[in-house]
């Protein structure tokens, strides 16, 4: 199956795909700070890997990226991104605490990071799982706070040379005044985009 020639019914799917993620993703936020976390209706779409920086504000902006590779039933690779402002407002809604948008993490800010990325990552990864009847793993995320562009050529170079398009989830979670905007980055191979399908009954 090839990425390029999907269908309005196949891009359906991974927009239902995508909401569900979202929406669990949501309601992990949720349980860990424990508040009510809302959330607007994700964007979906599918980009080449060229034009994902600019939906993140552009390949010099400086963001928390968090990276996990996918085996099982489906191979591939996942990506959660936070802009570095949303991922400070995340840590201080987990932490109770309230510090400056521009200054550095420190080493429990870091871990809180990890830790949120871990679990909003999974929470898509079940949904998918749960809706595809598919086992899927991840392996052990790995976090980087770098250029936009930076992060973004990993799964470029890794995956350019079996397709050049990515499924993107733009997610923006609210609690009270503060605004969260998340990334959700899906890379399968095509193999396993023909195996998603298949086991949806498309």
């Amino acid at each position: 199956m090839d990425i390029d020639q999907i269908d309005n019914m196949h891009f359906d799917v991974l927009k239902e795909i995508g909401n569900i993620g979202a929406g669990n993703a949501t309601t992990a936020l949720s349980q860990m700070i424990n508040s009510k976390v809302d959330m607007k209706v994700p964007i979906v779409d599918l980009l080449e890997f060229r034009d994902l920086p600019e939906v993140v504000g552009g390949a010099e902006t400086i963001v928390v990226g968090i990276l996990l590779t996918l085996d099982g039933d489906i191979d591939g690779m996942m990506m959660f991104m936070l802009e570095k402002n949303s991922a400070h407002h995340l840590v201080d809604m987990i932490l109770g605490t309230k510090t400056e948008e521009n200054r550095e993490f420190s080493e429990m800010e870091l871990s809180a990071l990890n830790e949120i990325g871990n679990i909003i990552a999974g929470a898509y990864l079940s949904s998918l799982s749960a809706l595809t009847n598919m086992r899927i793993s991840a392996s052990i995320p790995y976090m980087s706070i770098d250029m936009s562009g930076a992060i973004l050529s990993v799964p470029a170079i890794e995956f350019g040379k079996i397709g050049d398009k990515a499924l993107l989830i733009q997610s923006q979670f609210c609690e009270d005044d503060d605004e969260v905007n998340g990334y959700f980055i899906l890379i399968p191979t095509m193999d396993s985009y023909g195996k998603i399908m298949s086991s949806l009954g498309l």
